[in-house]
């Protein structure tokens, strides 16, 4: 599909409608669309046919759609034939560093937190073994949700034709030189970044973070070095991966979500060249600021504190002589308070039975209507981790009902012994349209297990609870009917707490 034959309007996959063309280089065309199914605006790539990279670019599309860290963009598909190449991925709005550094560099703990953040997320990329490879501000989103963004892993690399031998070494370097950009201002490159100018130099080595503003902190200013300023580490070991970078990081107050209120006029996106978020000019509304890392009181501020603690130490005293005046008003004439009237009964009707969650000792895919009787089994540990960032999911299917290739796919705990069961809480993807069966019994093998709950058309916080509490070891989570995701159809559950009757 040329990038001249791709106009508003056109729809990939039944289902992306292309509205506005954001960018176009080197015959990759991004565009801001919208997914007509779930009705939200998305990023698509397209590219024009001599376009290189495509294979590649598809290739790491697919690989970063397996991320689960929500701090790293979310690829929703990708796709190419004969006809069209296309990349569809999460339409981010928000601030990027670039934005933030504006009107100067951002206060030290900010910034720190910032890229602790991102590096937290490129570590959990890394251990999947996904780079980036070009970190740059625009890469570094504050979102209007109040959360941090790492745009473009994998994607990016691969649409630029990037590759290294020492990928850990260049992602924390590249993590360096944001630390380094939000403490100063400055990119410490040959040439400016993003309309950032390049650091001072002295002796023909770029400056400490602490040369060239005044108030960084030592340490901060040691991290900076140690990441990505060789020449004037003095001795100091280099941080040669996101996760040195995590660990060196992790006394960073981090960015807390706060309240904002919003202009009632959309937001602009902000994106990287391969996400599709929009950088160009904004109106000028500012996301308020991190909240900085907590500082003792000094001086004044102790006495204020003590004024406040008698004023309401006085106001306790007094409300406690006003409630015991009043009980013995009421004692005196006779006359009950009134949160003793009422009777056991109707106490009673307000108490539920007690439950206790029980941990399963593990968790696999479970296929015994398919070839190999597994169904991504390496990420079904993620639906019990207590982590609700992270899911398990199914194959890709291309009808809801799993292609009529069998009756039903599932997620299978074993609780490593038998246990009652109250209920079972999973959470569904966000997609209606899932059908479920809990099943129960004490063998893992589908005619062993019992169906004792169901739910149609479910989607979140799904609660299956059977009439009476069941008994087993297994306990299986059925899918008979799959939501649409992403062009297909999938079975995704975040997580899934087990609860047993507890004693009263």
């Amino acid at each position: 599909m040329s990038t001249s034959a791709v106009a508003p309007g056109t729809r990939l996959a039944e289902r992306f409608r292309l509205e506005d063309r954001v960018s176009e280089s080197d015959g990759a065309t991004l565009w801001k669309a919208i997914d007509e199914i779930l009705a939200r605006p998305v990023a698509v790539h397209t590219f024009a046919p001599d376009f290189p990279r495509v294979h590649e670019v598809v290739t790491a599309a697919r690989a970063a759609s397996r991320l689960t860290d929500p701090r790293l963009t979310q690829v929703f598909d990708a796709a190419e034939d004969d006809k069209h190449a296309y990349v569809v991925s999460e339409w981010v709005t928000g601030e990027t560093l670039t934005d933030l550094l504006a009107n100067g560099p951002l206060e030290p703990e900010r910034a720190a937190g910032l890229v602790a953040e991102a590096a937290e997320a490129l570590a959990h990329a890394h251990e999947a073994r996904l780079y980036h490879l070009c970190l740059r501000p625009a890469h570094l989103v504050w979102t209007t949700g109040n959360t941090v963004k790492v745009l473009g892993v994998a994607v990016d690399a691969a649409m630029y034709g990037l590759t290294t031998d020492q990928p850990a070494l260049d992602d924390a370097e590249g993590l360096g030189r944001l630390l380094y950009a939000g403490l100063t201002g400055h990119w410490p490159g040959d040439e400016e970044e993003g309309g950032l100018p390049a650091a001072p130099m002295m002796d023909g080595h770029f400056c400490t973070p602490r040369q060239v503003t005044a108030g960084v902190p030592g340490y901060l200013d040691t991290v900076t070095v140690r990441a990505c300023l060789p020449e004037s580490r003095k001795g100091q070991g280099a941080l040669s991966s996101p996760a040195e970078i995590t660990e060196a990081l992790a006394d960073v107050a981090r960015p807390m979500p706060i309240p904002i209120s919003y202009p009632s006029t959309p937001a602009v996106a902000s994106a990287s060249h391969s996400e599709g978020l929009d950088v160009g000019h904004r109106n000028q509304t500012t996301v308020a600021p991190l909240p900085p890392a907590p500082r003792r009181p000094q001086g004044g501020g102790s006495t204020l504190n003590r004024v406040l603690m008698t004023i309401v130490v006085l106001l306790v005293i007094a409300a406690v002589g006003v409630g015991a005046w009043t009980i013995g008003r009421s004692l005196g004439s006779g006359t009950e308070p009134e949160a003793q009237t009422a009777t056991p009964s109707a106490t009673g009707s307000t108490s539920s039975t007690p439950t206790q969650t029980v941990k399963p000792a593990k968790a696999k895919g479970f296929d015994p209507l398919g070839d190999d009787g597994d169904e991504k089994s390496d990420k079904a540990g993620l639906a019990i981790d207590g982590k609700p960032s992270t899911y398990w999911e199914t194959q890709g299917y291309a009808t809801a009902e799993l292609g009529n290739l069998k009756k039903g796919v599932g997620l299978l705990l074993d609780m490593g012994k038998s246990v009652q069961v109250s209920d079972v809480v999973a959470t569904l993807g966000s997609t209606s349209g899932a059908n479920v069966e809990l099943k129960v019994g004490d063998a893992p093998e589908l005619g062993s297990l019992k169906t004792v709950a169901t739910a149609k058309d479910a989607s979140g916080k799904t609660t299956l609870k059977p009439d009476q509490p069941a008994t087993g070891q297994y306990v299986l989570i059925w899918f008979t009917r799959l939501p649409a995701d992403a062009g297909k159809f999938h079975g995704t559950i975040y997580e899934v707490v087990v609860h047993s009757p507890g004693s009263a």
